[in-house]
């Protein structure tokens, strides 16, 4: 029997899907009568489920999404400011092969930022690469890469993966090393890759808030022209949780 060899060498291959699947083979009587295309067959499948798993396992982790949600859990019901057949297409990722933008706008705790992430983890199911950021907190990143010799590295990640999220885009008053981040971030991504941004301001107060009319209209330009745009509304999600809560 070389069942024992047959591992090892499954082992050093990383074929460790095909091992877990051989393994249960050795174990159960009724897979003797299988044939060998059968079981083969078997085994190939169940490699095949772990190298996926393991590929999303590893998206996930790169992506860094501040939370955990679910496409499947978006509440359509009417009041949350979401059109079911625009949330229909947008969920199959089509606009990220397309390149689209997509701009979730609404008051705090309405969920923009979980529908963002709920978007990115369905991005990383279908195999796109993603990355979130909190704007602020890029603009610290960016500002302190640029006095380490990474800034350029750091704007090549930005341009390469298929959806970046940028989140709380509005918050942060800007300066004008931020404004050149923007652009040199939309500029290299548009046309290319998508980008989502979530924002309490609607998007016809951005550009007041990006202030200088040249780059401003650069940024706008390039962001809107091929953007699906969600406003959501209603209560505040975690007021609402809060009482819900404090019932208990």
């Amino acid at each position: 029997m070389l069942h024992h060899p047959t591992i090892e060498a499954l082992k050093t291959l990383r074929l460790f899907g095909m091992v877990k699947a051989l393994e249960e083979q050795q174990r159960s009587a009724e897979y003797g009568a299988l044939a060998f295309e059968d079981r083969l067959g078997l085994l190939v499948d169940r490699e095949r489920i772990e190298q996926d798993n393991r590929s999303l396992t590893a998206r996930l982790r790169r992506a860094r999404l501040a939370q955990q949600a679910a496409i499947e859990d978006v509440d359509l019901r009417a009041g949350r400011g979401l059109d079911r057949s625009l949330m229909t297409s947008l969920m199959t990722c089509s606009w990220i092969a397309h390149r689209h933008n997509l701009l979730i706008t609404g008051p705090t705790g309405v969920g923009k930022s979980w529908l963002a992430c709920a978007f990115g983890h369905k991005a990383c199911r279908e195999r796109y690469s993603v990355l979130y950021h909190r704007l602020g907190r890029l603009f610290s990143e960016l500002s302190t890469s640029r006095g380490e010799g990474r800034y350029l590295r750091l704007l090549k990640t930005l341009s390469q993966v298929d959806l970046l999220i940028l989140d709380d885009w509005g918050l942060t008053t800007l300066t004008g090393d931020h404004l050149r981040d923007l652009l040199e971030i939309i500029e290299d991504r548009h046309g290319r890759k998508s980008t989502l941004i979530t924002s309490q301001l609607p998007v016809d107060h951005w550009h007041q808030w990006l202030g200088e009319a040249t780059l401003a209209d650069a940024i706008m330009d390039r962001l809107i022209h091929n953007a699906h745009q969600i406003n959501l509304k209603g209560d505040s999600m975690r007021k609402n949780l809060s009482k819900t809560l404090n019932l208990h």
